[in-house]
């Protein structure tokens, strides 16, 4: 009888799917990815990587680890849906379920590498004064591969357009992600 697959397929399947997106960066890439899996499974990669981060992050308790978990699955959401509504209004064509999937595939392991990496830097002394640019080194490869993400999930290849969608979707983003760290602290 085959149904649905597992979480743990889906898992193992998005994570082969991210070495490829990460490993081989482009629009290419990320095309023949996007339309193998939905919103659905875009929020069950985010959600384990959350977790991940939240585990290797420690230090804000039980509170503070569910609190996380929110905001980002939450800025997720937004985010990806700025993309796709001001991608939309700038002319682009994919889906909601193409914009989360294609997102998903680079943010998630991206922030669980960040996570393990900046662990690593806090147990050193010196280690410690390089989380700033190891910060600045996770905001660059994220705007890299978001980029690419909208030119493949939103079919759009103007620069400027592709420049507004991301730059609105971070503003709306950071708003949300501002009150609700107010509202959850």
């Amino acid at each position: 009888m085959n149904g649905p697959p597992s979480i743990v397929d889906t898992l193992t399947s998005m994570l082969n799917q991210s070495i490829q997106v990460l490993s081989k960066p482009s629009v290419a890439t990320f095309e023949q990815f996007e339309n193998k899996g939905t919103l659905r499974e875009a929020l069950t990669y985010v959600v384990v990587a959350a977790a991940l981060t939240g585990l290797l992050s420690l230090g804000g308790g039980l509170g503070g680890f569910l609190s996380g978990i929110a905001i980002t699955v939450v800025g997720f959401l937004v985010f990806t849906y700025l993309v796709f509504y001001v991608g939309k209004s700038q002319g682009g064509t994919g889906s909601f379920d193409q914009v989360a999937y294609s997102f998903a595939l680079f943010w998630a392991p991206i922030n669980v590498l960040f996570a393990a990496l900046s662990l690593l830097l806090l147990i050193t002394l010196i280690g410690i004064f390089l989380i700033p640019l190891l910060v600045l080194v996770a905001l660059v490869v994220n705007v890299y591969f978001a980029y690419l993400a909208v030119q493949s999930s939103m079919n759009l290849r103007e620069g400027s357009k592709i420049w507004i969608t991301l730059a609105t979707a971070f503003v709306g983003t950071l708003g949300v992600s501002l009150f609700l760290s107010s509202l959850l602290r």
